[in-house]
């Protein structure tokens, strides 16, 4: 067939996402096959273009738009594939095989101003050195860049895609390194804070907090999936230590700012392997109604249940009791009565000055005591990581001698247990002195909520809400439909304010099961 019937596709790659941005490596060689097929007298037919994609891969949608276009011309040798160089068919031996095979079936002739691509046994053998020294490169390229990266995160910086709540800045003396992306990273503090205080019992609570703030990163279908809070939870980078477990890397130290303190993410770990969890917040509980599984019905001694009723003319929100053989079941009560006596109550939950001034003698007692404390658990915590380091040391001395896969496993996992230990000691001991806020404040901030639970209760945020019932109550709370709330069962500090008869809280005083004897004849 003479040249000039010969048309040319020219096929353009580049892997990485740099070389599409700056554009130069698909211009480059777009001119240079073009300057080729015009030197063989072959007119340009189409320019398949593959951007930001690997040597190694075979499924690509600028080649595979090629082989369709060849296929449906029945192409027979008509079409010239022209590659600039070996290297961008491919970076693979493998794969340099199946699509060289793949352009032949289809029709095409492959060419290249680089190398003369023939059947006969010396360019087949030279074409097959030239694909495994590409690919020899390619790996080698890996490798350079895989060691450059981890050299990077020993040197104290995270090398990936930024996580929630962090994100890449320049910072002089570092380069590019992790800093918090304000505001999301408040909140993300915020959500591992709450779920390892057991503000958020598990990890589904987390997920609807931090679901209530715009800010927080959606996936593409608008939502906060829960595989992203459980790596949010679960994340050391977090608390300012860098894991790469196919490198071999656990909890090496990082020099970006964490967001949260080391013992937090520890516990955190706890709740999240079960270690300590407590009962669950009801998945139906909102902000339409707070109380709903908290307050019990005095006739069954069940949790209420609530929700919307449907009138004449609008909807209506009660409490009520499903228990069933319960006399009071299926009798509704309007959410305004309960919510209301419910305040009333708080309200009457106020110490008098005189006990205010006795508890502030005592908590400064208290936070005399703590200060003694904290310094002798300085020095038992030099010691224990004294312990925690010659432990560590013997480990490795035993992982060292044995050849046992199962026990160099179990010292493994003993070994990284002691570090984790280590490095909240060291955290802990780091952080111990003086307090970050003097007494006057921390008592001011705890006597706020002492001196009126109400104004915590009265916030829009349904998590405060149920902190109030948390720290106030030390149980259920009894209602009566007829009679309003029973008595109450206080937590501790709340039940030590009340003074000794409790009276002025306004709760109705238990009698116990002796029989009144005040009104019996002498």
């Amino acid at each position: 067939m003479p040249e000039s019937e010969t048309q040319a596709l020219i096929y353009c790659r580049v892997s990485s996402t740099r070389q599409v941005r700056e554009g130069h490596g698909l211009s480059s060689q777009e001119s240079r096959c073009r300057e080729f097929a015009a030197r063989k007298g072959y007119a340009v037919a189409e320019v398949f273009r593959d951007e930001g994609v690997s040597g190694g891969l075979i499924d690509r949608p600028g080649m595979q738009a090629m082989l369709a276009f060849l296929k449906k011309r029945r192409a027979n040798g008509k079409y010239a594939v022209i590659i600039d160089d070996i290297s961008r068919l491919a970076r693979d031996i493998h794969a340099h095989i199946q699509l060289r095979t793949a352009i032949q079936i289809a029709g095409g002739k492959l060419e290249s101003p680089s190398i003369e691509f023939g059947t006969d046994p010396d360019s087949v053998l030279v074409e097959h050195l030239l694909a495994s020294v590409s690919q020899h490169q390619r790996q080698k390229n890996a490798e350079q860049v895989k060691n450059r990266m981890r050299a990077r995160v020993l040197a104290g910086y995270w090398v990936f895609s930024p996580p929630v709540g962090f994100r890449y800045n320049k910072v002089a003396g570092h380069g590019s390194m992790l800093v918090p992306d304000e505001p999301v990273a408040g909140i993300v503090r915020d959500a591992i804070e709450g779920f390892a205080s057991g503000r958020f019992q598990t990890p589904s609570e987390v997920k609807r907090y931090v679901e209530t703030f715009p800010a927080f990163p959606r996936n593409g279908y608008g939502e906060v999936s829960l595989k992203t809070v459980l790596d949010m939870l679960a994340r050391p980078l977090n608390a300012g230590y860098i894991t790469v477990e196919k490198w071999g890397i656990h909890l090496h130290p990082g020099k970006h700012q964490p967001l949260i303190a080391f013992e937090t993410w520890r516990k955190a770990q706890k709740r999240l392997r079960g270690d300590d969890v407590q009962a669950p917040i009801r998945m139906d509980t909102n902000g339409d109604f707070p109380l709903r599984g908290f307050i019990t019905c005095t006739c069954c001694g069940h949790p209420m249940t609530a929700a919307w009723s449907k009138g004449r003319n609008a909807r209506y929100p009660y409490y009520e009791c499903q228990q069933r053989g319960c006399a009071e079941r299926r009798r509704s009560i309007r959410r305004e009565r309960v919510h209301a006596e419910f305040e009333t109550l708080l309200n009457s939950v106020r110490p008098s000055g005189a006990l205010f001034g006795a508890c502030y003698a005592m908590l400064r007692d208290l936070w005399e005591e703590r200060l003694a404390g904290a310094r002798q658990r300085a020095r038992d915590a030099k010691a224990e990581i004294a312990r925690l380091e010659q432990q560590s040391v013997q480990l490795m001395d035993r992982i060292v001698q044995t050849d046992s896969p199962a026990l160099i496993t179990a010292y493994e996992t003993r070994l990284r247990t002691l570090e984790e230990e280590k490095l909240a000691l060291v955290e802990q001991d780091r952080k111990r002195g003086a307090p970050q806020r003097s007494f006057e404040e921390t008592f001011r901030t705890a006597c706020a909520f002492l001196a009126n639970p109400c104004k915590l209760w009265l916030s829009d945020r349904l998590e405060h809400k149920r902190m109030v019932l948390r720290l106030v109550f030390g149980g259920h709370l009894p209602y009566s439909r007829s009679d309003g709330f029973r008595t109450a069962i206080l937590t501790l500090p709340f039940k030590a304010l009340a003074g000794p008869n409790g009276a002025e809280w306004g709760l109705v005083e238990p009698r116990g099961i002796e029989p009144l004897t005040s009104t019996m004849p002498l």
